[in-house]
């Protein structure tokens, strides 16, 4: 990708991803109402019968305290997928915030063997038990926690295209699999660890990386809000690389060459 990307507006209708908290409830306690009681010397009376609040009214909320666990990165972790997984409040943020001293300086490279520590909430685990009623993923695939939607795919080229395709049509980026594909091909041949040390570009200190090749500033001025802020991570890449095809070009489909 040119250096002249470095130049360009950001697009003006990001979508950025919320992630939302889970609240506890209070426990609610109603009292029967007893009717009061007369006494006569001339005739006795009896208490009448107290009366009940229907049962349906006094069925506690019941609360879901927050719990904790540890966590070990995995290779093709972000901190993102991570905190959605576990509906960590205040989501990557604050699950940054409580890990910087094991994470660094840079939320966006974690690596694999990293233990983290993860505050997450009753909430979790039946959103983990109804995740594993899905159907089973590819062989060789893992699960990647995105705003595109409840999805899984494959860690493999083909699902790294289908998750940014997705995430795409939710921010009105065009593209197609075939556009995407073609020109992957052509600028990294699939591997997303690709950097370009020797042109233009990698002698003005900012070499070409990732699937689709993009410098530095072009990403950052194209990134896509709800991926990882990392040049190398596959769906960052490519989503990156297509809206800073669809400014320049109106689509990553008209890119049949360097660009």
């Amino acid at each position: 990708m040119p250096g002249r990307g470095k130049h360009r507006r950001p697009s003006r209708n990001p979508i950025t991803r919320g992630v939302v908290a889970v609240g506890t409830g209070g426990a609610a306690l109603t009292l029967p109402l007893l009717g009061a009681t007369h006494a006569s010397a001339a005739e006795p009376q009896s208490a009448p019968a107290a009366q009940t609040v229907p049962a349906a009214q006094t069925v506690p909320q019941v609360a879901q305290p927050a719990t904790s666990l540890t966590y070990t990165v995995a290779k093709g972790d972000t901190l993102y997928g991570i905190a959605e997984k576990y509906d960590v409040s205040g989501g990557w943020k604050q699950l940054y915030k409580a890990n910087r001293a094991a994470v660094g300086d840079d939320p966006a490279v974690i690596h694999a063997g990293l233990k983290l520590k993860v505050a997450t909430a009753k909430a979790a685990a039946e959103k983990k038990a109804t995740q594993s009623s899905a159907p089973a993923k590819p062989a060789g695939g893992v699960t990647r926690a995105t705003p595109a939607a409840a999805k899984t795919y494959a860690n493999n080229l083909d699902g790294w295209i289908r998750e940014a395709l997705d995430i795409m049509a939710q921010q009105g980026i065009p593209g197609s699999y075939d556009g995407i594909y073609r020109n992957i091909m052509r600028e990294s041949s699939g591997n997303p660890q690709a950097i370009n040390n020797w042109d233009s570009n990698a002698a003005k200190g900012t070499p070409s990386k990732g699937l689709l090749q993009v410098i530095d500033p072009t990403f950052a001025a194209y990134h896509v809000p709800g991926t990882p802020y990392d040049p190398y991570d596959p769906v960052a890449n490519i989503t990156a690389a297509c809206n800073y095809a669809a400014d320049r070009y109106g689509s990553i489909d008209n890119v049949n060459g360097p660009y």
